[in-house]
């Protein structure tokens, strides 16, 4: 009877812990003014961010993950104990996992012109947000930013925080630009790198891929050269923009395995009507709709800018910028992304080191293709524990 009862304390400690966990707040930065690597200002900036686990005294356990592409700050946890899916890296993110936040500060936060304006936590300045000179939206007023504009808003947050040493800065798609952006603008500050699913620079290839992404919001008529918001906004051209960024991230053997070639509606045989469509289609259709209730496009086009844009040391010598990481580096990619060839992720891997600065190199498994970075992170996991406890 003593034994059972034992049990049952355990058990209802366990359940307790679990239940009491603290759900994730969202808090805000704010920037009177801020002026851009192009040497515009923009004033009243305000991006959103989240923490989990607890800053230590002397504040050099902080974790500073940043988010890819249609991405936000919402990496770890749940808002709330009713939320359907926690952040998008939590199987990595989180007490006892392998970037413990029982160990680690981990602060996450939303970039400016953030694709998901509609979405309320979400906070981020960009060409939807009221210009303070007229009270109008920007539109595409708003002075083009690049990845390490993004760094440099993410910097002054920490810097707010009196934060002086980063455990480590690490990052998803475009998350691992504004990373290698980290590391090579801020060495001194740094001490590791985990770049994931990314490489050091945008290649001819994907400046070209960013375009084809973007070419149907601005084909679309409501656009309107990006004053639609006292109108109707491109919402079929966004559709069809996220559409392609969907289809893009993911592998040809995804596509095989998940649909082949299944009809949308049993009986619709698109043979018979252009109406009647293959399930790949209806479901890319689904995708595209809901992704674009709450996204804005003008950002869409500001984020596919910011990416052509990118390379290594803001825009100068990409060897030179490269060189500029001193800091330990864990690249994790694989070999089925379509976005970052694996032959660039390790060209940047090569040029990082052949200063002498310590890579290692974590390969992927899965048909994902680049989303492997984000729905198959868990494999990783073991070396990433290794790496951030050394």
């Amino acid at each position: 009877m003593k034994r059972l009862i034992a049990v049952l304390f355990v058990i209802m400690l366990a359940t307790s812990t679990i239940a009491y966990e603290p759900p994730v707040e969202k808090k805000v930065f704010e920037m009177q003014t801020y002026t851009t690597t192009g040497g515009k200002t923009i004033k009243n900036i305000r991006v959103g961010w989240e923490a989990y686990g607890s800053l230590n005294a002397s504040k050099d356990n902080v974790i500073i993950i940043c988010h890819y592409f249609t991405g936000n700050s919402h990496a770890a946890g749940k808002y709330s104990s009713e939320d359907k899916k926690a952040g998008y890296w939590d199987s990595i993110i989180g007490s006892g996992k392998p970037i413990d936040t029982d160990k680690f500060h981990v602060i996450s936060i939303d970039s400016l012109v953030n694709l998901s304006t509609g979405n309320p936590k979400v906070i981020t300045t960009g060409p939807a947000s009221i210009n303070p000179e007229n009270g109008k939206p920007y539109g595409m007023t708003f002075p083009i930013v690049t990845i390490r504009d993004f760094v440099n808003v993410q910097k002054a947050l920490i810097d707010s925080l009196g934060i002086k040493k980063l455990h480590a800065v690490m990052g998803a798609s475009m998350g691992s630009l504004q990373a290698y952006e980290w590391a090579s603008a801020y060495p001194e500050m740094v001490s590791r790198l985990i770049p994931v699913i990314g490489s050091g620079w945008a290649t001819a290839n994907l400046i070209a891929w960013l375009k084809i992404w973007a070419a149907p919001i601005m084909l679309d008529t409501n656009w309107n050269n990006g004053d639609y918001y006292n109108g109707k906004p491109p919402l079929r051209g966004l559709e069809e923009a996220l559409k392609i960024v969907t289809l893009h991230a993911r592998h040809w053997e995804w596509a095989n395995a998940t649909f082949g070639r299944a009809w949308a509606k049993e009986g619709k045989d698109p043979l018979t009507s252009f109406t009647n469509q293959y399930k790949i289609e209806a479901v890319l259709d689904s995708i595209g709709k809901a992704k674009a209730k709450n996204s804005d496009a003008n950002h869409f086009l500001y984020l596919a800018k910011a990416c052509q844009l990118f390379l290594i040391g803001h825009g100068k010598s990409l060897i030179e910028g490269l060189h500029r990481i001193d800091s330990p580096t864990l690249i994790i990619h694989t070999d089925e992304d379509l976005i970052f060839f694996p032959e660039e992720v390790r060209n940047t891997a090569a040029l990082i080191n052949s200063d002498g600065t310590p890579v290692e190199i974590v390969e992927l498994q899965g048909v994902y293709g680049h989303l492997n970075g984000i729905l198959s992170i868990k494999q990783a996991g073991a070396k990433i524990k290794d790496f951030l406890e050394r």
